[in-house]
């Protein structure tokens, strides 16, 4: 499977089925496995509750956040294992570059059944990008490394989590590399200015007067002395 992934909803799951999951489930807070690693870990974080969001552009917008600093996790089944992919939110992932850096043969997007068991206690689309929690491992795109935060669901669809990138990075050691597409494609290449070719202010030099061409006639009388 290659190219771009679809981004309808949060994490590249059907609104629908999440809407669906949501109804048999009653909504959960912060993961309490993840809660209690991070303690354990004794790094500062801080959490905010909001209003049931699903999308990226939802929570972004109930938590004040800018979309580059929301973080997208995507659980990617590979034939090497399953992979949690990391990245912004205004970014869509290319999956033939993700295949690339992961030195896999086939990668794809992991269906609701897969989240579940790998992510038993969190809401579907609700993961953290703490796969090594989980025993998954973790890749995030390089644009991480111009975030000084990084916000996150913590297992369920009303409430983040915010650290800095920089502990993030630390606790988990991800695999980083450029997998991500800025949503609205690449911003558009700057064309290269053609060199101007500049003019000699040198005054062109004047043409040289033609001299008059005498005939064969004109000549011979030129040189008969005159009488």
């Amino acid at each position: 499977m290659g190219g771009l992934a679809n981004d309808n909803a949060l994490s590249y799951y059907s609104y629908h089925n999440l809407h669906s999951t949501q109804q048999r489930e009653v909504t959960m807070a912060i993961s309490e496995r993840l809660r209690t690693w991070l303690n354990t870990s004794k790094v500062r974080y801080t959490t905010a509750k909001h209003s049931v969001a699903y999308t990226a552009q939802e929570i972004a917008a109930a938590q004040h956040v800018p979309g580059r600093q929301l973080a997208k996790s995507v659980l990617v089944k590979t034939d090497r294992g399953p992979i949690l992919a990391v990245l912004p939110a205004i970014h869509l992932i290319d999956l033939k570059k993700l295949k690339a850096l992961v030195g896999a043969k086939t990668v794809g997007i992991a269906k609701e059944a897969d989240i579940k068991q790998q992510f038993p206690d969190v809401e579907v689309g609700a993961m953290s990008p703490f796969g090594n929690v989980y025993g998954v491992p973790v890749v995030t795109d390089k644009a991480w490394g111009e975030a000084d935060e990084i916000v996150f669901n913590g297992g369920s669809h009303t409430e983040t989590i915010k650290m800095r990138y920089r502990d993030f990075a630390t606790l988990v050691h991800p695999k980083v590399g450029a997998f991500g597409i800025p949503i609205g494609g690449p911003p558009p290449r700057r064309k290269a200015k053609t060199p101007t070719t500049k003019r000699s202010t040198r005054a062109s030099p004047r043409p040289r007067a033609k001299q008059p061409r005498f005939t064969t006639t004109a000549r011979r009388a030129k040189k008969r002395p005159s009488r």
